[in-house]
């Protein structure tokens, strides 16, 4: 997380080109949205299963990561794929996305309808956003947004293999029946690539496929590339000062005043 924000404050300030980062993460880490509280954290289980956590500077709901392709997308607002309303780049990088899981054999639909759920769930998977991606109904990959001045950041997570329920044991829950029901219904709502294909995408062949079709789709000339001096001096310093500091982790989100 530090090293994407480094990424957007480097282009905001005209020192970076845009760009498209591709990840990956180890141990397993648990993200939560930037408004969400740190009451749904089950702190317990993250230490037995010595599990991660890290609050994202997007919002959205809890992940999982692991067993999965991260991608992000920063990149000034002026440039014609990004213009326009938070909805208006969601679409245009959906349709990359779009491109890339079509690829990869998905039987993929664009959600456009919205969804007054989406945000009162612990769980980012149990139901898809305006512009995220289905597979047969399901959601297939998860993304969320933040917007500086002249500049934005879209990260997002494609589960390639695994049980997608393990983010239940992150969070919390009022009793062990809540947690198997809350498991059902997010296998109900949400699926890996695995499960769609029944055959295993090692995270470097999805990693190509991505990166080809926003190349190909967004009309891109990517250059693969290091983080520059500059990004990486600014991810170590958000890493110590910012996303491995409890006042910024363990920060309840602003109460909205009573109407």
């Amino acid at each position: 997380m530090a090293i994407d924000s480094a990424i957007l404050a480097a282009v905001e300030n005209g020192k970076s080109l845009p760009t498209l980062r591709l990840y990956r993460w180890d141990p397993p880490c648990l993200s939560v949205g930037y408004s969400q509280a740190y009451s749904d954290v089950d702190t317990d289980q993250l230490t037995a299963k010595r599990w991660d956590v890290v609050r994202r500077p997007t919002g959205g709901r809890a992940i999982l990561h692991t067993d999965e392709l991260t991608y992000a997308v920063i990149g000034p607002k002026s440039d014609p794929r990004l213009a326009g309303s938070l909805m208006d780049s969601y679409q245009h990088i959906s349709q990359a996305l779009f491109e890339a899981l079509s690829q990869l054999g998905l039987p993929v639909e664009v959600h456009t309808g919205k969804n007054p759920e989406a945000h009162h769930q612990p769980v980012c998977f149990e139901n898809p956003s305006n512009f995220e991606i289905t597979a047969d109904g399901k959601k297939i990959i998860g993304s969320a947004q933040a917007r500086k001045k002249t500049s934005l950041l879209q990260h997002g997570s494609l589960p390639l293999i695994g049980d997608l329920t393990r983010v239940t044991k992150a969070l919390r829950y009022p009793t062990d029946t809540e947690r198997r029901q809350a498991g059902e219904v997010l296998l109900q709502k949400a699926v890996t690539v695995y499960d769609i294909l029944g055959v295993k995408i090692n995270w470097d062949t999805a990693a190509r496929i991505v990166a080809d079709s926003f190349s190909r789709v967004l009309k891109l000339n990517l250059v693969e590339g290091e983080l520059s001096p500059e990004e990486m001096d600014q991810a170590l310093e958000l890493e110590s000062d910012q996303y491995s500091h409890p006042d910024w982790t363990e920060h309840s989100p602003p109460k909205r005043a009573k109407q």
